[in-house]
């Protein structure tokens, strides 16, 4: 099995550098594909006590671990990322596939692969990587770049204890502050390219940590979490909810019953062991006091994901419980969201994660969800390109309502501004204590409502830099009538966020209600698999459908050209006294001029890539695997695969391919000397440039019977012709920075 390895910062910087002018991509995204900000909208939000460009972002799990992927999410527009989930114990064994993206969404993972120190360094990379890009600006956002800083949450679990323990302490102290970590990665920047060591790198990466209390966690304990987080480490905090809040019978119905996944069964255990509505409630408000006494900030998350029977045969057999995610647990999700909002009303923030994609994501935004993470969507084909797209959407609603940011689309989508300007200023006359303060609330009542029909003018246009909101309709008409009324400013500036969160909580209402009953969310139209044609995955010339790159969240998955060819090879044939001969072998073709390829050091076998690839073995299994250092290709002797060593006098190359273990070697130049394939008992020279054999001799005084295939050669140099075209960039060719012989 693969072990997930960091790629070294270097041979990523090298991709940013290159990658986009050679291929039009980065990290084999097509630049396309990534979102480019509207100038004359803003998406902005405010979370953390800083101006997030867009209210999109990965949850924790397989898009928020290495640095290429953090960097992924936010081509696609995610401005808040919730880092994968870390804790005490960093030597877990996940099972292997872990990933079950076919129908709705199951896993096995729950927490980080990599060390806790390798975890952070990988964050600190992809916070660089994407300061990289924004001073390179190859998107062409130009002054918009400015304002596309992501925030960074960290996401822990999931114990006092484990949490309290000096490594973790130290891993939650060197989180907010990552200078020695950016004094590191600085150094491997290049000379050429030394304006770039001396950028703004934040050192301040988190001040939110995101609790994910997972399945059996007492109620007492997570409290004493959240209290240790907020006051001894010093941070704003987050507890992630599960959707067993609403309790097993509720959950039941609504997801075997309402939407007829009936294959499904919750695990009663985890219910029995988890937080319950009356305890969450007096956690919340007890939390949310305590948070404000530090001057820090408390807010829910919904949800994590739900606890299910294993009935499938994807995982391995071992595994007997799997965790739901996908289109059932958004309904889930945003029932947990409209009955938090009936017993607190909106004074707790809430962030929310559970089955997002491009058709719901306008509908969460405008429930006052922030942010809105997403993380089974973009397990499917496009990957994180179809993250865009959330973001398109939500351009072309506010154009369609003249919504010119983020509140004025949440007063308008369900149009439920009126009624929220209504019910908060009759809150506001109940609190006021003088008539005085009941007037000012009868005047501004008709203004609001006038300036909700409104057509924004220029006023609201997007402020240069970024540094605030876009002043919203509501805002203008409470500004003015401060400035004419100063006594009533304290009342104006309370005003606004109030009805803004009242109508996220109506439109919240709307939506639970709509997706309810939508089909959408249904097990009709959500369990037909990804469709197989039958025939079985090859090396070499597959059905070249490009799929198993984009899903791969971790972009081990790559595109290579290979030149077409068909050979009849000859095998070597070693005999009894130690003769070398050779015999007709076949025929070797490459009939297909794109091939793909898996970078094993950033594969950890999820099997993703099965689940969408149309053809039966899975690319992670059976396409070339190579490895990233001679370390890893002997850690995993079960696999084939190769790594390819650079020296002064040109490539050495070991590979299995076949359970074939043989070693290559390679001039820099064609012209410089024979290629050298050996298996310890023959070995072959090859002409450089026609690939024919001038000589073949047995090793060290070899003995037959042993046969080796001519294929090999010919499979191994179209591998390395494709990995290392000095014309395209990938893992391969940024870690060696060498090509293959011309």
């Amino acid at each position: 099995m693969a072990e997930l390895r960091p790629i070294p910062f270097e041979h990523l910087l090298r991709r940013i550098l290159a990658e986009p002018e050679k291929q039009s991509t980065l990290f084999d995204l097509p630049l396309r594909k990534a979102w480019r900000p509207r100038p004359d909208l803003d998406l902005s939000v405010a979370i953390h006590g800083h101006r997030a460009q867009s209210p999109v972002g990965p949850a924790a799990g397989p898009h928020a671990q290495l640095a290429q992927n953090i960097v992924l999410a936010w081509l696609g527009g995610s401005r808040v990322i919730e880092l994968k989930t870390v804790q005490i114990l960093d030597e877990l064994k996940i099972p292997r596939p872990c990933i079950d993206a076919a129908t709705v969404g199951f896993n096995v993972e729950w927490s980080q692969e990599l060390k806790l120190a390798d975890s952070l360094v990988e964050y600190v990379a992809g916070s660089m990587l994407i300061r990289i890009l924004r001073e390179l600006d190859p998107l062409g956002m130009g002054p918009l770049a400015k304002e596309a800083e992501p925030i960074f949450e960290l996401s822990v679990g999931y114990d006092l204890a484990g949490l309290q323990a000096p490594a973790m302490r130290d891993y939650l102290a060197a989180a907010q502050n990552v200078a020695p970590i950016l004094m590191q990665l600085r150094q491997m920047i290049p000379r050429e390219q030394a304006r770039l060591r001396e950028l703004d790198y934040r050192a301040d990466l988190v001040s939110c940590v995101t609790l994910s209390t997972f399945h059996g966690c007492p109620p007492e304990e997570i409290e004493k979490i959240a209290r240790y987080l907020l006051g001894e480490i010093g941070v704003d905090v987050i507890v992630k909810l599960n959707p067993t809040l609403l309790g097993f019978d509720e959950v039941e119905y609504l997801l075997r019953e309402r939407m007829g996944y009936r294959e499904l069964a919750p695990r009663r255990a985890a219910f029995d062991g988890d937080l319950r509505w009356e305890d969450a409630i007096g956690l919340g408000r007890r939390l949310s006091d305590e948070a404000a006494q530090r001057g820090r900030r408390f807010g829910v998350k919904m949800t994590n994901t739900l606890v299910v029977e294993n009935h499938k045969n994807f995982f391995p057999s071992s595994v007997s419980e799997m965790y739901l995610s996908g289109p059932p647990l958004h309904v889930l999700a945003m029932h947990c969201v409209e009955r938090w909002r009936a017993a607190l009303g909106t004074t707790i923030p809430i962030s929310f994660s559970g089955g997002i994609d491009q058709h719901n994501f306008v509908d969460a935004v405008a429930c006052d969800l922030v942010p809105v993470t997403t993380c089974t969507d973009l397990l499917r084909p496009g990957g994180y390109g179809r993250l865009s797209k959330y973001l398109q959407n939500l351009e072309e609603a506010m154009v369609e309502l003249s919504a010119r940011n983020r509140d004025e689309l949440i007063l308008k989508r369900f149009g439920k501004g009126a009624e929220a300007v209504r019910d908060v200023l009759a809150l506001a006359r109940e609190e006021a204590g003088s008539p005085e303060a009941e007037r000012w609330c009868d005047a501004l009542e008709p203004e609001l409502l006038a300036a909700l029909k409104s057509a924004p003018d220029a006023a609201s246009a997007r402020p240069a830099g970024g540094a605030a909101a876009a002043p919203d309709l509501l805002a203008r008409v409470l500004d003015d009538f401060s400035r004419r009324r100063p006594e009533a400013a304290e009342l104006c500036g309370a005003l606004g966020p109030r009805i803004v969160a009242q109508a996220g909580a109506l439109n919240a209402h709307e939506v639970t209600a709509r997706v309810t009953g939508d089909p959408r969310y249904a097990a009709g139209k959500n369990g037909k698999p990804p469709r197989k044609v039958g025939s079985q995955l090859v090396l070499l010339d597959c059905l070249s459908c490009d799929k198993c790159v984009p899903v791969c969240p971790n972009d081990a998955n790559f595109e290579i050209a290979t030149p077409l060819e068909e050979v009849a090879y000859e095998d070597l044939i070693l005999d009894e006294t130690g003769a070398v001969g050779r015999a007709p072998g076949g025929v070797w073709a490459v009939r297909k001029p794109s091939q793909w390829a898996n970078y094993a050091d950033a594969c950890n076998e999820c099997g993703n890539c099965d689940v969408f690839c149309p053809e039966d073995g899975g690319p992670y299994l059976v396409k070339a695997r190579f490895f990233g250092s001679r370390a890893s290709f002997d850690a995993s002797p079960g696999l084939d695969g190769v790594v390819i060593e650079p020296g002064a006098d040109g490539l050495r190359v070991r590979a299995r391919l076949g359970g074939v273990a043989v070693e290559l070697s390679s001039p820099r130049r064609a012209d410089e000397g024979a290629i050298v394939l050996s298996d310890g008992k023959i070995r072959v020279e090859h002409d450089a440039r026609s690939g024919a054999i001038t000589r073949a001799i047995a090793v060290d005084g070899a003995r037959g019977p042993h046969r080796l295939s001519g294929a090999i050669f010919y499979a191994l140099r179209a591998l390395l012709r494709g990995a290392l075209d000095e014309r395209r960039v990938n893992m391969v060719s940024a870690q060696l920075d060498a090509s293959w012989p011309a």
